[in-house]
């Protein structure tokens, strides 16, 4: 058995799935139904997934943050990357996409942003 927390499936809420991947809310949510988007095989990193769970892994982050933003009409937007290796902040070595919703306020707008 894996000591991987995400490995372990019995233990997790999933709040999504397809073949190749499953969701999951974050246990450390930065706000209100931040989301993990994983594959169900256990890999370090997204440069070793497979054509096929990317594909899946886009399809359900996809059918995430339209059920998200279906049920929470003040989402406006979304964060989504990862973190990838421990120096950049990666804490669990089984690759996972945070879907973050944004609300309008909830965190100061990008420098990019700033003049729109």
């Amino acid at each position: 058995m894996s000591d991987c927390v995400f490995c372990n499936k019995e233990a997790l809420k999933l709040v999504g799935q397809n073949e190749l991947c499953f969701a999951i809310y974050d246990k450390h949510p930065v706000a209100f139904l931040h989301t993990l988007i994983l594959p169900k095989r256990c890999i370090q990193t997204p440069f070793g997934l497979t054509s096929d769970e990317q594909r899946q892994l886009f399809a359900l982050a996809h059918q995430c943050s339209v059920e998200i933003a279906t049920s929470d009409p003040l989402v406006g937007g979304f964060n989504f990357g990862a973190n990838i290796g421990k120096i950049a902040g990666q804490k669990i070595m089984h690759v996972h996409f945070h879907l973050i919703p944004r609300r309008k306020g909830d965190m100061s707008p990008p420098p990019a942003m700033e003049d729109l």
